[in-house]
């Protein structure tokens, strides 16, 4: 195949039924123009100027982003949007392969002319979106992220389900930003939590859209979109009956929920959105081991925004590691702390650990009320629980670590929760992601955050029954793991 390497500006390039205008940086199949990126068209001009040949991911990456730090996960959206665009791997075509361990090649033979017109296309646009100008980086989400980015056009309604503070906007915007030249008219986020009342879901859609309000869904059904309906938690009966219908209306619509709890609509898959990752104790053995812990990453980050010249030494591990542990890993928690370390220095800021919510009280001004701070997103939760929703959870608070059904019925039990109806009330709290479910030796167990306990401690004593329900588990522990094997149930639990 002939070099390609000295192509100018004003040359045009044939490739099967394609036409790369490199002046006009358009591809057009015919009279119609394919909708790329910047980013995608960079990417092939590259490999189209060494068709034939390998090009090296890293090479691509200093080409295409030479003034940035990036992702792989970048350049493997582009080249897939590339290569959906193209229909590669149909009908016998191919256009780029993948060589592993070595990168990317253009495959198909190029063909390079000079132009002789410029080409006009009226209803070529930019993509469109309302997406936030990003301001800093995503931290130890690319596995999740990565994930999404490659179902989403496929599965075409997912959940991201996770509880407050764990960054289910930031993954789910990332995820748009990532998927933006996938869609024809772009990708929208709908942020619900700015409105309380159902029935203002549909016009608020239709502002966001920018579309007339009181159109119906209708209106939708040729739109080849990702719609992020973010904070979904306080309108979930309403938001699974309007996703049920898009998904109907329109085919080519494709839809990321975020929310606490899962929306439970027909066709949704449901990915949980885990904690950011915290050092154990035995991996403490250098400054770079626990930064390779995004948890760690986070805060070191944050920190440096903050104060300038901030550097981890060896001797701040432990208490960085403690610092990242006892705010679960939750990127809202370790934010927030991380920006008073200028104010508390991080023995200041350890020391302040017990007291978390007056720590985490300083929060994001330009967010929404329940966003700036940790306390009021779960002030927000706890105030849409049910009056038994809120006495069991004060309740459970007691419990230091995980803990099981039985144990819960015999600490907690009541007129008011009786054991035939805990579970279902546990579930409920499992489900809105105030409790955490995990399974042990085909043993179910819950377990709370350590902010959510927290906060459920400070709400039991404000109702005056901290002091009888401690007794309550101190018996119950005496009772059922007597001395010989109380150490071990503590062991099991940790």
């Amino acid at each position: 195949m002939n070099s390609l390497r000295d192509i100018n500006g004003e040359s045009v390039l044939h490739f099967g039924p394609f036409v790369f205008h490199l002046n006009q940086r358009l591809v057009v199949e015919g009279d119609r123009p394919l909708r790329l990126g910047g980013r995608a068209l960079d990417i092939l001009q590259v490999l189209v100027e060494h068709a034939g040949s390998v090009v090296s991911k890293d090479e691509l990456i200093a080409q295409v982003w030479p003034r940035s730090v990036v992702e792989e996960i970048n350049l493997r959206v582009h080249i897939a949007a590339l290569r959906r665009a193209f229909r590669d791997g149909q009908n016998g075509h191919s256009y780029i392969v993948n060589i592993p361990q070595r990168g990317y090649s253009f495959v198909a033979p190029v063909q390079q002319v000079a132009a002789t017109a410029s080409v006009a296309f009226e209803n070529l646009h930019k993509p469109q979106h309302n997406l936030p100008a990003r301001l800093t980086p995503v931290t130890g989400r690319d596995a999740v992220v990565g994930s999404l980015v490659r179902q989403l056009p496929v599965r075409r309604f997912m959940t991201l389900v996770g509880p407050c503070g764990i960054g289910k906007t930031t993954v789910a915007v990332r995820v748009a930003e990532l998927l933006l030249e996938h869609y024809r008219d772009g990708v929208w986020r709908v942020d619900l939590a700015l409105i309380d009342d159902p029935a203002q879901v549909v016009d608020h859609l239709m502002r966001t859209l920018e579309l007339e309000t009181g159109t119906d869904l209708d209106a939708l059904g040729q739109w080849h979109a990702l719609l992020v309906l973010d904070n979904c938690e306080h309108l979930l009966e309403r938001c699974r009956t309007l996703v049920e219908a898009m998904l109907i209306a329109a085919p080519r619509l494709s839809i990321l929920a975020t929310s606490r709890e899962p929306l439970l609509a027909t066709g949704e898959s449901i990915l949980l959105l885990p904690p950011l990752l915290v050092p154990k104790a035995s991996a403490l053995g250098s400054v770079d081991e626990v930064m390779g812990y995004s948890a760690v990453q986070l805060f070191v980050s944050c920190a440096r925004a903050r104060q300038q010249g901030f550097a981890l030494r060896e001797q701040d591990l432990k208490a960085v590691r403690e610092i990242c542990r006892r705010l679960d890993g939750l990127p809202l928690a370790i934010e927030l702390a991380a920006a008073q370390i200028d104010a508390l220095a991080l023995v200041g800021l350890q020391a302040q650990l017990d007291n978390c919510f007056q720590l985490l009280t300083q929060g994001r001004r330009t967010a929404v009320p329940r966003h700036q701070t940790l306390k009021a997103a779960l002030d927000w939760s706890y105030e849409r629980l049910s009056p038994v929703e809120q006495l069991l959870l004060q309740r459970l608070a007691v419990f230091k670590s995980a803990f099981t059904l039985e144990a819960a019925m015999g600490v907690v039990s009541c007129a008011t929760l009786l054991p035939a109806h805990l579970r279902h009330v546990m579930e409920g709290l499992a489900l809105k992601s105030l409790l955490s479910r995990e399974q042990v030796n085909g043993l179910t167990r819950y377990r709370f955050l350590n902010t959510t306990r927290r906060y459920a401690l400070e709400k039991l004593e404000l109702s005056g029954a901290l002091r009888t329900f401690e007794r309550r588990y101190a018996t119950y522990i005496a009772q059922v793991h007597p001395p010989s094997g109380r150490q071990v149930f503590l062991q099991l639990a940790e």
